[in-house]
């Protein structure tokens, strides 16, 4: 499948699914959404930049999942570090169970090795919540079909202090040479340091004209710790295995949703509270 689904919102072309069938294995093959823009057209997503060719827009890209890698890139070896290894995975195209112009459900195998390891339903919509933001709503259910029971790791738990990442992972651009790093912060908290591998109901990225707001939508989804780089590159991730492993049994199933408010321009913490409030009712 090459040609993307394109997600609209108010009539305006606001995302492109893509599915690419011309990716390296090195890159864990997966769909994902790029370009993500706000109402008027900025762009807020980036795909295969140079300092990390494996990220893809929005993805939900995972680093471990019994052994096998569907982030891409290197896999973190203990007592080792990042090294080069056959052990990618991808997720393929099942069925679509649901296509309009303002979201989709998808099945979804991930399969590595000759195994199929999870089934994933994915449900993704967008919704309009004033003249200068919209709002994604991304939940991904992931089901383990095999008789055995299986883990979730990340580079945190096979020994990299600080490396947790692993779920649903937003890209964002880099702003032109010269210019500052986007800023990050929660209801509480501001700076990366601050905020990275701890949990807050929502958090914000901010660009020199864009917002993206960041909120768990449930539960399971608010307890689990934001993977947070802003120096480095800008990106932001919901972790599913921050500091253990993440258990699926045998027939199990783990779900997460998240919503994303993308505004245009740069929104204080109680325009973006407020927008978080407005999405999730």
């Amino acid at each position: 499948m090459t040609h993307p689904l394109v997600l609209r919102c108010r009539g305006r072309a606001v995302g492109h699914y893509v599915h690419r069938g011309d990716l390296p294995a090195r890159l864990s093959p997966r769909p994902y959404l790029h370009p993500v823009t706000t109402l008027h057209g900025t762009p807020v997503t980036e795909e295969r930049p140079a300092d990390h060719l494996h990220h893809l827009g929005v993805s939900v890209a995972v680093p471990d999942v019994a052994g096998r890698n569907f982030w891409g890139g290197r896999t973190y070896v203990r007592d080792q570090g990042p090294t080069e290894l056959d052990n990618h995975g991808e997720q393929r195209h099942a069925d679509w169970k649901l296509r309009d112009p303002d979201g989709f459900v998808e099945d979804l195998v991930w399969t590595s090795g000759g195994t199929d390891l999870l089934r994933e339903r994915r449900t993704v919509a967008a919704t309009g919540l004033t003249a200068d933001a919209w709002a994604l709503d991304f939940t991904f259910s992931l089901s383990n079909p095999g008789g055995e029971d299986l883990s979730i790791g990340s580079p945190a738990t096979n020994g990299r202090p600080g490396a947790g990442y692993g779920g649903f992972f937003w890209r964002a651009p880099k702003e032109p040479a010269g210019a500052a790093a986007p800023e990050v912060f929660t209801a509480g908290a501001e700076g990366e340091e601050a905020v990275h591998g701890r949990t807050a109901d929502w958090l914000a990225l901010r660009g020199a004209d864009w917002t993206l707001v960041f909120a768990g939508a449930t539960d399971d989804t608010r307890r689990d710790p934001w993977f947070v780089r802003t120096g480095e590159y800008p990106g932001v991730g919901s972790s599913l295995a921050w500091d253990r492993r993440l258990p699926v049994p045998a027939g199990g199933t783990v779900v997460r949703r998240l919503v994303t408010v993308v505004a245009d321009g740069r929104l204080d913490r109680p325009a973006a509270a407020a927008l978080v409030r407005k999405a999730m009712s």
